[in-house]
């Protein structure tokens, strides 16, 4: 019957001997003495019920059965210092919470980035509504949390975000109350929107709340209505209607990242995200 585990001792010990070609220099190396290499080897032998080596007085060579598996015994000891080093290495992780009206299709490269210029770094990214990030962050769920600024005027610039009143271009919005779409959360986008329409006396209808940017975008591509939303956000399909409808401007928005840790790893981080966002928003 196969033996069900091998010494790995005894594996370094044959591999030694096969790349060194003498028991002598193999048992130097490992620190031990000859007859100690030699009784692994027979101990190794016997658990694999193969001869893996030709011994004579003057010469070691490997067995045919010892050719066959030396390089699967090179891939156990490599296998071995693997696990070996992940152990002692500590994982270093990241956690990351992002508004949705933040997320947009330049994130990726933006992670990839970081993932390039950090290749151990595990980041955990979470995407939610603005305002389940600031509570999150705030109870110390997440190292770092990347939001719209609202009135708290916290956190560290990371780009402007110029917004702007879109929808399909096959829709006819002249002479109604302007349908509005807006996502179902709190983040502020849609009561700026509200308050900006009540101001400038321009009657909407609310046709969708939806549950996310996503779900808003396709209701806006449907031509059902007009979703205010970032600009870099808008599929090419979308257009800007705010002038054409007569519309009020509509602010940019400062997308501020806020952090818990000054540790250099964090720091680093942070550098790094806004050099990725200025590269890829700007």
């Amino acid at each position: 019957m196969s033996p069900q585990h091998l010494d790995l001792a005894a594996v370094e010990a044959f591999v030694l001997v096969a790349e060194l070609r003498s028991f002598t220099r193999a048992a130097d190396v490992l620190g031990v003495t000859q007859a100690g290499v030699s009784q692994q080897l027979r101990r190794l032998e016997g658990q694999l019920g193969q001869r893996l080596l030709d011994r004579t007085p003057r010469h070691v060579r490997l067995s045919v059965q010892g050719e066959a598996f030396l390089p699967h015994a090179r891939d156990l000891l490599a296998s071995q210092k693997t696990a070996l080093e992940t152990i002692d290495r500590p994982v270093r992780a990241l956690s990351i919470a992002i508004s949705e009206h933040v997320v947009g299709p330049e994130l990726p490269a933006v992670l990839a980035r970081i993932k390039a210029h950090d290749p151990g770094l595990l980041l955990k990214v979470h995407v939610d509504d603005a305002a389940k990030v600031r509570r999150a962050f705030e109870r110390g769920e997440f190292d770092l949390a990347i939001i719209r600024q609202g009135a708290r005027r916290d956190g560290d610039l990371l780009f402007e975000d110029p917004y702007g009143w879109f929808a399909s271009p096959a829709g006819n919005f002249t002479n109604v109350a302007l349908p509005l779409i807006t996502v179902m959360e709190v983040c502020g986008v849609g009561a700026v929107a509200r308050r900006l329409l009540l101001r400038s006396k321009v009657p909407w209808v609310d046709v969708l709340w939806a549950s996310g940017v996503t779900t808003a975008i396709s209701a806006a591509q449907s031509g059902i209505g007009v979703v205010p939303m970032a600009r870099r956000l808008a599929a090419g399909s979308l257009v800007d209607v705010g002038p054409s409808l007569g519309l009020p401007a509509f602010p940019s928005a400062k997308v501020v990242m806020l952090s818990r840790h000054g540790d250099a790893q964090t720091r680093s981080v942070q550098r790094m995200l806004r050099s990725a966002f200025k590269a890829f928003v700007a």
